[in-house]
């Protein structure tokens, strides 16, 4: 990081694009000009090439470098480093909400995953957003809680040097869970010096994180412990406490790089669930707890390796890593619905190790670029549904052993057809192994299934640094395992439908993208996304659900501005329209389903020895019942951070949390609950989670 706090680390490695066919040319100009057409015309023959030239770091300042011929569609996007740290973050998660149009939001335990809307989606804990920690896939297939659970507690946000971003099922080299869209986080490999950071808060709120990074060998050794502690402003304290750990060692030597990282992480909550708005008086307020013993544990342990090799006109990755995982999670959302007399309560557990890589290879010939690539993923898991009273079990709804293997085939082609078109073109070929031991025998079975998802995109220009783009394919997301085999509930007996255990999604998307105007960088995407009729396993239940086929369309707006050296604007607009598409009269409207989304910021990198943002985000209605006659109201937050560079080691910054205390809803759901002294079938309500309060806190940093 460098004194303007902007991020001097390269970009995350990306195919080869259209700027390294221009340098090639260039540099056989040159070779030609300097060398001889001796030399040259040898290399064209097949000769020996000259050696790989190591080109100058990119420096990376909030939303990254001009993508203007090289990014592939409108709603592709970089991250940096800058961005990131001049942005107040509640929790880990929000790290994600640099993404346009994406919301990260809570309604449990700050332990808990987030839950992600983006693209008219309601994406439960991460389903169709995929998510990876340099090249650690953080998605869970098949897991106790939900489809393609994503925790982003074991990410340590000082840590990451840059995140990409992309949307829509596009792209060959991205498979499960992305349809809606992906984002790859690197860290850094070396740390400028060693970082100290102590931060504490309202609530009981306590914060300390150390990193260093140095030689060792002939490479860098970078490591990092974080611990954590909050009791957040809960009528019965959440006592989470979290812990992370990094540590990687790197290499880089004549065209190759390579990496090995292990992250361990572990949080233990106790969570305040969703409330019913009846429940809400003068005897229970918004930050009571309908059940106090709810709450969970987890943990996560990654170890991953990574090797790169950059020849004169090819690229070769590969990466191998190791995970293990494990959730046991308490929750009750129903009350007393189903058991009057021991109440809802429910356990989930989850246990897996996982073991995957993922190997590609990039080639480069004139103005074309062939890609082909491998990634695979085994899971065994061992999940657990239990009834329980006070985290004590009194019934076993299910339990299962699943092994779960799903591998991906892809290969694209890239080719400049003239200085102002381009096209890209991809194949992806997925396959995915269940087998599933119940503990009722007649749900337990092995299935397989496989899906074909062609990729294309054009794009024209650049024209006044302007560039349209047309992209179209077909994408997927995997089921639940259990679902593949399930027959019968678990709980009546009764049969049940067996999902399919690769769901194909399609869409497309129109957009441009212009750096015409000096240091504005504006894109506008117009995207289409349908969804056929997909079964879907309910960890909740231990059962599986048919939804309805879906479409979702709309428009994002994502604008970054560097007005001066010292003063920087951004604003996202992002409107979804979706529905269902086959007529049930129980109407069209998808629960949940996000409509308008606004964020904005100013930030300031630095004012003399000060420094400062203010972001604003905006959360719209959305629609609670298929019907459309119940709907959330909006969400609107202000955040705030102010600090002030004492001396080039220290800083001390103070960051306000919804700053004008308002009491909106972080979430908001529709369903049936009963409460003590209630009829039997139970009362149709709102069920909300409170937006915290105001809330303050104050960082000290170091470095040295």
């Amino acid at each position: 990081m460098n004194g303007d706090g902007e991020a001097t680390g390269t970009l995350p490695p990306q195919p080869l694009r259209r700027s390294r066919a221009w340098l090639l040319r260039r540099a056989r100009a040159f070779l030609c000009a300097t060398l001889g057409v001796g030399l040259a015309g040898g290399w064209a023959r097949g000769q020996a090439a000259p050696p790989a030239v190591t080109l100058p770091p990119v420096v990376v300042m909030g939303r990254a470098e001009d993508l203007v011929g090289t990014a592939d569609a409108a709603s592709v996007g970089y991250v940096g480093a800058a961005q990131l740290e001049l942005r107040p973050k509640l929790r880990p998660g929000e790290v994600l909400e640099t993404v346009p149009g994406l919301i990260a939001t809570q309604h449990s335990g700050a332990g808990k995953a987030n839950q992600y809307y983006l693209r008219g989606f309601n994406l439960d804990h991460g389903t169709d957003f995929a998510v990876n920690l340099e090249g650690i896939p953080l998605n869970l297939p098949t897991h106790a809680h939900g489809q393609g659970y994503l925790d982003m507690n074991p990410v340590i946000p000082e840590l990451i040097e840059s995140m990409e971003f992309r949307k829509g099922p596009y792209y060959a080299e991205l498979g499960d869970f992305s349809s809606a869209g992906a984002a790859e986080i690197r860290y850094s490999r070396r740390l400028p010096g060693a970082m100290a950071r102590v931060e504490a808060g309202s609530f009981n709120y306590w914060r300390g994180l150390w990193a260093d990074s140095m030689a060792v060998g002939s490479g860098h050794l970078l490591y990092a412990m974080e611990g954590l502690y909050n009791d957040g402003p809960w009528t019965e304290a959440e006592h989470f406490r979290r812990g992370n750990a990094v540590v990687r060692w790197s290499d880089q030597r004549e065209g190759t790089q390579w990496s090995v990282m292990a992250t361990a992480y572990a949080g233990d909550w106790d969570a305040t669930d969703q409330i019913p708005a009846r429940a809400v008086g003068p005897e229970f307020s918004v930050w009571n707890s309908m059940d106090p013993t709810t709450g969970g544990e987890s943990q996560r342990l990654n170890l991953v390796a990574g090797w790169q090799r950059d020849g004169f006109q090819s690229r070769t990755r590969a990466s191998l890593f190791a995970s293990y995982y494990k959730l046991d999670l308490f929750s009750n959302f129903t009350y007393f619905l189903d058991h009057p007399d021991l109440g809802d309560q429910f356990e989930q557990v989850d246990q897996r190790r996982i073991l995957g890589g993922k190997i590609e290879h990039t080639r480069l010939w004139s103005d074309t670029e062939l890609g082909l690539g491998l990634d695979v993923r085994a899971d065994w898991i061992r999940n657990g549904l239990h009834r329980t009273q006070a985290r004590t079990r009194w019934d076993t709804v299910r339990t299962d052993r699943v092994n779960q293997l799903m591998v991906g085939t892809y290969t694209h082609v890239r080719h400049q057809w003239s200085d102002w078109f381009r096209s890209y073109a991809g194949l992806r070929m997925d396959s995915a192994w269940y087998d599933v031991h119940s503990d009722r025998p007649e749900n337990s079975g092995s299935e397989s299934d496989a899906l074909l998802s062609p990729k294309a995109g054009l794009v024209f220009g650049p024209w006044a640094r302007t560039e349209f783009y047309l992209n179209a394919g077909f994408g997927f997301h995997s089921n639940d395992g259990r679902g593949a085999t399930t027959r019968v509930d678990p709980v009546t007996g009764e049969p049940v439908q067996r999902v399919d255990p690769l769901v194909p999604t399609k869409g497309a998307e129109l957009g441009v993208r212009t750096t015409w105007i000096p240091g504005l960088q504006s894109s506008v995407s117009f995207w289409w996304l349908d969804i056929d009729s997909e079964l879907l396993f309910l960890g909740d239940a231990g059962t599986t659900e048919a939804s309805r086929p879906s479409r979702r369309y709309g428009v994002e707006w994502a604008n970054y501005y560097v007005m001066t050296s010292w003063l920087v604007w951004d604003l996202d607009v992002a409107w979804s329209h979706a529905r269902f598409r086959d007529g049930d009269p129980a109407g069209d409207h998808i629960p949940g389903a996000p409509e308008w989304v606004l964020a904005a910021g100013v930030t300031v990198p630095r004012m003399g020895p000060f420094y400062g943002s203010v972001r604003f985000r905006y959360f719209g209605p959305r629609p609670l019942t298929e019907d459309g006659s119940v709907r959330s109201d909006g969400t609107a937050l202000v955040n705030v951070e102010v600090g002030w560079r004492i001396n080039p080691r220290w800083n001390l910054a103070l960051q306000c949390f919804n700053l004008l205390d308002r009491r909106d809803h972080d979430i908001d759901y529709y369903y049936v609950s009963r409460l003590p002294g209630e009829p039997a079938e139970g009362v149709a309500d709102v069920h909300f989670h409170p937006m915290e309060p105001l809330a303050i806190r104050v960082v000290l940093t170091g470095r040295f």
